[in-house]
């Protein structure tokens, strides 16, 4: 049935979804004229982003067989797929979908143009059996500009060259194909789309010119009588004919010639990395590389997916093709580790580029730096400033670049140390509270910023982040370390530290039996006690150098996390992020929407492996990086791995990746560490200065800290006081009950914070008791305050 002259019917179509997030390769060519990053799950193209890396502009595009009768076999759902490597490490596949009924083999080469905004495919098609005669069609679901629902396509040429087209606002796709088109058409999902039609028909009988405003799909039928190998040019573009022109100026270039210059252009950088000795270290290094931006560069998404997209639609468009200031600092980290300093600086300036005004960072955000999520996590704060250092001691930032980022860290500093340690949110970006993690990252970050303080001739600031570092460091324990529980004695074990203690004025050992309502859960199931809820964020506190691997209180944690979170899988260990999580699978497998199960983590298993060298582990740090490797699917390594019964149906595997991100660069950042970690048989990535500080000189805090919003009502006799408020004042304090007066003026920090310590000689002292005169104002505050000396 031909309609030349009417839209497909039934607009809009189906409401939009997005596909697979557990990618089998990603592609991406090195050359900066090419703006795409495409992805490959079941033997198919899936998401394809241009022209940013954080706008995704296809759901996928497969092949459909028929006979024209009875037989309709999809080349996702009903062939077996293998997929190789071009060459070693390089993105640039091979991809051999052999049908289940074993009626034909679909070979397909795919790369990214270098040179153009173009995806190619050199497909051959063999019909395995002679009769009867096979039709081919290739089926495309646009999704331009992280929509679904809002595309409109059509029929038509460039230059006289058939080709079917896609729009949305500012954004275009063109197909054409090197064979001839023997019929096309353009139709809505679920009412008058291809798939619809040719799964009904099994031919086509319908052909439609336009559709518009809708979820839409492209459909055209491929002529394989005169050859059986044809290339499919997918072009993108800002309008229809700049798309046209990237995708027949590709096909005209040829094939051979662009799969010959993407290579090469991998294996030039790729020849400069420093072989850290790691299966999987040359597809890391091209994860790192692939998800960062070209037009904004050192911005690296977490992933090229929607973490169980198949669910999702177009309220979900972020997804993880965003970028976490986290997730950069591990990249760079990552890069760091294969001596590529030129990469690891693209995201240090990326990072000082996109710092808010107040100091701190988005939790997440779009690429040009506009906040997505809302949230604060203040390790997200101190992190780029580790960053900053590590990148300092490794010669990659010269003395003017330096100055340059001065202002910038000092705003990170300010933040830190007005708002920290506490976080609104932790690591997981679920809970607030004290968290080790978090809390680890503050100190290291305070104690490399002073380091970068006096590089800036700024010694006073420097020895007030020390001072504060050192302050937090002593109070660890106060806010996460817990004793005499019964999981503790269910572990013979005296105590262990908590995930997080959201208190700030009741020591995690005053907990009792207070609860938390965790997140990821329904119906009050996140209902867990603080003094119960374990992590393995505990092991941070070894990584930053902070505390010692064979501390008896890390041991003992250990001892519980590997209780309740260690996992043993037939690909090997792995670890939860905490009990009781809810972001996962639900317990029959169906995708995670807004509840579910959490499953264990590849990356925990790095970071275990990090662990296992600082105790002198190495056999154990080697074990756990082949397992490592073992998660991977494809050299590619999951956000989450699934970690029980196998269930088939819906491809999910113990020990292998469930449906969560994947690639996870973050995975990929920490495997690459952990390579070097082993081969330099160190912690490739400790801070010096909290190892130098705290494990080897043992240096504590001699204070006791007093903020309005914080107001400590007790402190140890022997220490000083110290008051912070953030304007000038007068302190004026007594520690005799008034008979004598005493005063001091603030000191000005240079960060918006002025403090004054007050060191009382009266060893006879119970209390001090102070108020404030504020010079600015010149008014009294007109309120005591007392703060309590407790004596042994």
């Amino acid at each position: 049935m031909s309609n030349e002259n009417n839209n497909a019917p039934g607009a809009p179509g189906a409401k939009s979804r997005w596909t697979s997030s557990a990618k089998s390769g990603v592609g991406k060519a090195l050359n900066a004229a090419s703006q795409v990053l495409f992805t490959l799950r079941h033997g198919i193209v899936n998401e394809i982003y241009f022209p940013r890396e954080d706008i995704a502009c296809i759901k996928d595009m497969e092949l459909i067989v028929t006979d024209g009768k009875n037989f309709f076999s999809e080349e996702k759902r009903d062939t077996d797929h293998s997929i190789k490597f071009l060459k070693p490490g390089i993105p640039a596949y091979k991809i051999t979908n052999t049908c289940i009924h074993k009626k034909y083999e679909v070979v397909k080469e795919i790369i990214a143009d270098p040179f153009r905004n173009t995806v190619l495919q050199n497909i051959t098609f063999t019909q395995k059996q002679k009769s009867p005669s096979l039709n081919l069609y290739v089926l495309l679901a646009p999704h331009l500009d992280n929509e679904g629902n809002e595309n409109s396509g059509w029929i038509g040429e460039y230059k006289g060259i058939p080709m079917l087209f896609a729009q949305s606002d500012s954004l275009s796709l063109a197909l054409v194909c090197t064979s001839k088109w023997l019929k096309r058409s353009i139709g809505y999902v679920g009412a008058s789309d291809g798939w619809t039609d040719l799964n009904e028909h099994k031919q086509m009988n319908w052909q439609y010119n336009n559709a518009h405003h809708g979820n839409i799909a492209l459909t055209a039928q491929i002529d394989v009588s005169q050859t059986n190998n044809f290339v499919l040019a997918l072009g993108f573009g800002r309008n229809p004919a700049e798309a046209a022109n990237h995708a027949w100026g590709s096909v005209l270039e040829g094939f051979d010639s662009a799969k010959n210059w993407y290579i090469h252009g991998w294996q030039s950088w790729m020849k400069n990395l420093d072989n850290i000795k790691g299966k999987h270290f040359k597809i890391s290094a091209a994860v790192l590389r692939m998800n960062e931006a070209k037009t904004f560069p050192g911005g690296i998404i977490a992933s090229p997916s929607i973490p169980w997209g198949e669910i999702k639609g177009d309220n979900d468009k972020g997804g993880y093709h965003l970028v976490w200031p986290r997730d950069l600092v591990e990249s760079a980290g990552g890069l760091l580790a294969l001596k590529t300093n030129d990469d690891a600086l693209r995201i240090v300036n990326y990072l000082m580029s996109t710092q808010k005004e107040d100091g701190s960072w988005p939790q997440n955000m779009w690429l040009e730096g506009s906040p997505h999520w809302k949230g604060l996590q203040m390790d997200q704060v101190a992190l780029p400033v580790l960053l900053i250092d590590k990148c300092n001691r490794h010669n990659a930032i010269d003395k003017g670049r330096m100055n340059r980022y001065w202002p910038v860290v000092k705003r990170a500093i300010s933040f830190l140390i007005k708002n920290g340690p506490y976080t609104q949110e932790d690591r997981w970006e679920e809970e607030k509270g004290f968290s080790p993690f978090t809390i680890a990252t503050e100190i290291a970050g305070l104690l490399a910023a002073a380091d970068i303080a006096e590089i800036n001739n700024e010694k006073d600031l420097a020895a007030y982040c020390r001072e504060t570092a050192d302050y937090w460091n002593d109070n660890i324990e106060t806010w996460t370390y817990v004793t005499n529980t019964s999981l503790a004695k269910k572990n013979n074990i005296d105590g262990y530290y908590i995930r997080l203690n959201p208190y700030y004025d009741i020591a995690a050992n005053d907990l009792g039996d207070k609860t938390i309502n965790l997140k990821n859960h329904t119906n009050g199931n996140g209902q867990t006690l603080l003094q119960e809820l374990v992590s393995v964020d505990a092991l941070a506190l070894v990584r930053f150098g902070i505390r010692a691997a064979d501390d008896p209180k890390i041991l003992n944690t250990i001892k519980v996390i590997d209780a309740l979170l260690k996992v043993e899988t037939p690909n090997g260990t792995c670890w939860h992020r905490y009990n009781n999580d809810g972001y996962g699978e639900t317990k029959n497998g169906e995708p995670y929407d807004g509840a579910g199960i959490g499953r264990a983590w590849p990356l925990l298993t790095g970071e275990r492996g990090h662990y296992e060298i600082a105790a002198g582990n190495m056999d154990d740090a080697k074990r756990l990086l082949k397992n490592m490797e073992a998660f991977a699917n494809h050299g590619l390594l999951p956000e989450q791995i699934w970690d029980t019964n196998d269930i088939p149906e819906k491809e999910l595997y113990c020990g292998c990746p469930s449906g969560s991100a994947m690639p996870l660069t973050w995975a990929h950042a920490e495997y690459l560490k952990l390579c070097a970690s082993i081969k330099m048989k160190k912690i490739f990535d400790m801070p010096p200065q909290t190892k130098q500080r705290y494990l080897k000189e043992k240096i504590c805090s001699n204070f006791k800290l007093w903020r309005f919003e914080h107001q400590s009502e007790k402190m140890e006799h022997g220490k000083d006081l110290r008051i912070e408020v953030i304007a000038d004042a007068i302190v004026h304090w007594t520690d005799n009950g008034w008979q004598t007066k005493n005063e001091i003026h603030t000191k000005d920090t240079g960060i918006g914070i002025f403090i004054a310590d007050i060191k009382t000689q009266n060893e006879n002292a119970s209390a001090i008791e102070f108020t404030f005169y504020w010079t600015e104002g010149k008014n009294w505050e007109n309120k005591n305050f007392l703060v309590k000396i407790i004596k042994d």
